[in-house]
């Protein structure tokens, strides 16, 4: 074949090279184009986003959540009949006092949240009023709360009390007589003092509980049942 022939033969024929010209100005071939183009462009972006997915720390805490947990240990509550758990704790004036100090007599401690504040003051004052009371029916009170010792010593000196308060910072012995816990207010939980107020007999042992106290006539039926004990 002669160079001539073989430089003709390589040229497109006039009507292949009218058609690849209308296809390029054709609108739909144009599409199709964007289209095949967008779809690789797309399979390529979600292949390379599938190892991250793999990775993804959300998939691992889904797996670890799904894990059944184990129930948590409940803590023994104090119960009547049971046996007045032992403290001996700071109390306003600068002494300290303890399970033992009262020794064959009746004894009603009188957990309150807050030093000063309206509910625990009116119930303070409640005891106080009845100081005599208890003494007649052989019964000692005492008071206690979380405040400092200072906190409790400016109570008694604002409001006039005759009643012993003890100081629980720590919460040991509010936490054995089952007055320490969760408490929620205005849809905020957290932890706290549950009012709550205890009458030990001469035995030393728990005689009344009562839980989550109304203040309200309260000390007038601790009275009545150390009375009756």
């Amino acid at each position: 074949m002669s160079k001539k022939t073989r430089k003709k033969s390589s040229r497109p024929s006039g009507k292949s090279a009218a058609a690849t010209q209308a296809s390029v100005r054709s609108p739909k071939a144009a599409k199709a184009r964007a289209a095949k183009s967008g779809g690789t462009r797309a399979a390529k972006a979600q292949k390379a986003a599938a190892p991250s997915r793999k990775r993804a720390p959300g998939k691992a805490s889904q797996t670890a959540a799904s894990k059944p947990l184990k129930p948590a240990v409940a803590k023994p509550v104090l119960t009547e009949g049971a046996k007045a758990p032992s403290f001996r704790l700071p109390r306003d004036g600068g002494d300290s006092v303890s399970l033992s100090d009262f020794a064959g007599r009746k004894l009603v401690l009188f957990f309150y949240p807050r030093a000063d504040t309206p509910g625990c003051t009116k119930e303070a004052i409640d005891f106080t009023g009845l100081k005599r009371d208890f003494d007649a029916a052989d019964t000692a009170v005492l008071g206690v709360s979380a405040d400092p010792v200072k906190a409790q010593e400016a109570f008694r000196n604002k409001h006039q009390l005759a009643v012993p308060l003890i100081s629980d910072e720590r919460h040991e012995m509010l936490a054995a007589h089952g007055a320490w816990g969760e408490k929620s207010l205005y849809g905020r939980t957290f932890m706290g003092i549950i009012r709550t107020t205890v009458l030990i007999g001469a035995d030393g042992h728990v005689a009344r509980i009562w839980r989550n106290v109304r203040v309200d006539g309260h000390a007038g039926a601790v009275l009545e049942a150390a009375r009756a004990l």
